[in-house]
């Protein structure tokens, strides 16, 4: 729990706050942008929420945040609502989990309501309040994981909705061996008409994304949207494998439709086909500039 004694020198006077164990990962600072900014490397409260649905914002946030680094002064009464509210719309069948994990530096996890089966896009953090959200929403068939860095409580998972863990074996290691579908190669797979699952090595050596609907792009920590560049990007300095493969992905994915980038790391970007080859292009020469 945060502490008001280890508050942030950078926070705004008030309620809300962020302490010293803050780990940058950014969630609140894209959940409520309004409320939090980034200060002297960490996070921090630009200004108090002013009205309800500010103060809901940054109160997800709290929930969110995976090292538990926000907090109140004062117990905040609409906790038991907001920490229900996950898992939150994105769009269509799509949903944001919320309940990031330290274990996985902070990633997001995404759920797919879907009739032929339900999917879990990388691993939130251990929540029987999130799990009974999912629960209610039926379930969850598969359990995706991009790559090995953001596998958080897999295992919670698997145990709580008998899903199968889908990861490539470039990244299987310590408690991912017990995965229920372990893929190799570089080629596609066809997990449902539906739902296909893109290699994209570069990042890690099993990292894969995977693409709804010709529509959402769930993409790990492969491809982000930089707000500072203003187009797609790749994380240069948290390349762990190659950044020529990972620039041979990226280029790999410019032949498929979408218009949501929904990573695991970064800033999400949506938009209409045409922009987002055009973005895809960007990202593909701002990377070939760093080889």
């Amino acid at each position: 729990m945060a502490h008001p004694k280890r508050r942030l020198p950078g926070n705004a006077p008030g309620d809300l706050y962020v302490d010293d164990t803050c780990i940058d990962c950014d969630t609140c600072r894209w959940l409520a942008p309004e409320t939090f900014f980034r200060a002297a490397g960490q996070s921090a409260v630009r200004k108090q929420p002013e009205d309800p649905e500010a103060r809901r914002r940054a109160l997800l946030a709290l929930t969110a945040c995976p090292t538990a680094s926000i907090g109140t002064v004062k117990p905040a009464a609409e906790m038991p609502a907001v920490r229900s509210a996950f898992p939150l719309p994105v769009a269509d069948e799509v949903y944001y989990c919320g309940y990031h994990s330290s274990k996985s530096y902070g990633a997001a996890a995404y759920f797919i309501r879907r009739p032929e089966g339900n999917v879990l896009v990388d691993s939130p953090r251990r929540s029987e309040t999130l799990a009974a959200r999912i629960e209610a929403m039926g379930g969850a068939r598969w359990l995706f994981l991009t790559h090995g860095d953001d596998v958080a409580d897999h295992a919670f998972w698997r145990d709580r909705f008998g899903c199968d863990r889908i990861i490539h074996e470039g990244d299987v290691h310590g408690s991912t061996r017990s995965a229920e579908r372990i893929l190799g190669g570089k080629d596609d797979v066809e997990l449902a008409p539906d739902l296909r699952i893109i290699p994209v090595p570069g990042h890690t050596e099993g990292s894969c994304a995977l693409l709804y609907r010709e529509k959402f792009l769930f993409t790990g920590d492969h491809l982000a949207f930089s707000e500072r560049r203003g187009h797609l990007y790749a994380f240069r300095d948290a390349c762990w494998h190659s950044w020529p493969e990972l620039t041979e992905s990226m280029e790999k994915l410019r032949g498929y439709p979408f218009e949501w980038v929904l990573p695991g790391h970064g800033r999400r970007f949506h938009s209409d086909r045409e922009t987002m080859r055009n973005q895809l292009e960007a990202c593909i020469r701002w990377m070939r500039a760093r080889d």
